[in-house]
């Protein structure tokens, strides 16, 4: 193999023949390519792209490169979703056991925080005494027992993705669909599932800010998903204002248990259910979304849908009863409104790093996390506010770090005299 030969072709604009691909990616995780080589074949790409039949030769290099789950005993249809990441977006943590309650097994391998956005593991292990690193022997005997099981990416799952990933955070190469796929689709393929359903979030808060940008991407991971036969759905979800009533960690679940018991916020639901309703009809559980929605209505209003999400819990060591006194923050600020109007544009963006600067993310791979944190959206796009109206309620449990986070927080709404709404689904 002549890796420069491969990076010449790909700044040309060609194809790399997929057996020259896989040498280069096995040669990588074998260590016999280092960083710096990586480096100009990963840049090569993110400047001049990848035709479909590579990326689906990539993806099925990287998905090869370690370990694949299969489910030989279950009859159940077998599925899952993934969001490309949002503020406030735990719908994962209420989707998962809706879905398992409705009858679906649902294999779940979820990360953790990334940038600007929070990671459903690290939300999850605010669960006291919650285990997120199981055995792949143990995943499995959940998902076969109840349906299903949540747990961090392990390394014997997609490794060559593991390691191009850690490169591509520090190269600048973050942002290249054909990479973006390989790695997504992977991880999604190695679950043994049948079938996907993607949440592509748009706007000021999502790392795809365009429509322009989504698209391509919601449409290439499709193509993907359908070359290894799994069903696969899009929706394109608005990231213009944070997802639900909270943003952060121990908060989060508490929200997440709210929805499953019938009090979730609108704006969160909606994105459920349309997710939960593309899976329901992939499942053939029902032919008709508007169908869907209302059996996932019933089973959260019959209680099912809880009860699945207290057995997750309980199956991988969690106390959800210790939960809300072991994760009481110690210290809060509220942000209150210094004019009257309607809210007219928040900042995703700025109000993700908020988050982050609280402790419910991480700018260095080693930061600690603070269980505690958080953000309540005490009003959102469209609401009425009169001067000193709370907006934004923030807290945790390091006073510097609260201080800090105020000052994101402070300019991250524009009011005016404009009632404006929130459009959620910007196409689906």
């Amino acid at each position: 193999m002549n890796l420069q030969k491969l990076v010449q072709l790909k700044s040309e604009g060609k194809s790399i023949p997929g057996n020259d691909l896989e040498t280069l990616i096995s040669a990588y995780v074998n260590g016999q390519v280092h960083d710096g080589e990586m480096t100009q074949f990963l840049k090569a790409v993110h400047a001049n792209g990848m035709a479909d039949e590579e990326i689906i030769s990539f993806t099925e290099i990287m998905l090869n490169s370690g370990e694949r789950i299969q489910f030989p005993r279950l009859e159940t249809y077998i599925a899952d979703k993934h969001s490309t990441g949002g503020v406030g977006d735990k719908v994962s943590i209420v989707l998962g056991p809706l879905m398992a309650s409705a009858g679906l097994a649902i294999p779940m391998l979820t990360g953790r925080s990334l940038g600007h956005t929070g990671g459903t593991i690290d939300k999850l292990e605010t669960i006291p005494g919650f285990q997120s690193n199981l055995s792949i022997d143990q995943f499995k005997t959940n998902v076969e027992t109840m349906g299903i099981c949540i747990m961090s990416q392990t390394e014997s799952i997609c490794p060559a993705d593991r390691k191009m990933y850690a490169l591509r955070d520090v190269t600048g190469t973050i942002d290249s669909i054909p990479l973006i796929c390989g790695s997504i689709m992977s991880k999604k393929i190695a679950e043994g599932i049948q079938g996907l359903v993607l949440d592509i979030k748009t706007g000021n808060g999502a790392f795809m800010k365009t429509m322009d940008q989504a698209k391509p991407l919601g449409e290439t991971l499709q193509k993907v998903g359908e070359a290894f036969a799994i069903k696969t759905d899009v929706v394109y979800s608005s990231m213009n204002q944070p997802l639900g009533r909270t943003a952060g960690m121990w908060c989060e679940i508490q929200e997440s248990i709210d929805a499953l018991q019938g009090k979730g916020s609108q704006d969160l639901m909606n994105v459920v259910f349309e997710l939960g309703s593309k899976l329901l009809v992939q499942a053939g559980v029902t032919r008709w979304e508007t169908a869907a929605i209302a059996i996932q209505e019933n089973l959260i209003q019959n209680g099912k849908a809880y009860q699945k999400f207290e057995e997750i819990a309980a199956a991988q060591g969690g106390n959800l009863s210790e939960g809300g006194s072991l994760n009481s923050p110690l210290f809060e600020k509220t942000i209150k409104a210094e004019s009257s109007g309607y809210i007219e544009t928040m900042d995703t963006l700025n109000i993700g790093w908020a988050a982050v600067e609280l402790g419910c993310g991480r700018r260095q791979k080693n930061d600690i996390l603070d269980p505690t944190a958080g953000i309540e959206f005490m009003a959102k796009t469209g609401d009425e506010v009169k001067a000193g109206t709370p907006i934004f309620r923030c807290f945790n449990s390091n006073e510097n770090k609260l201080d800090s986070a105020v000052n994101y927080l402070i300019d991250s709404v524009i009011i005016g005299p404009k009632k404006v709404s929130h459009t959620l689904f910007l196409l689906s």
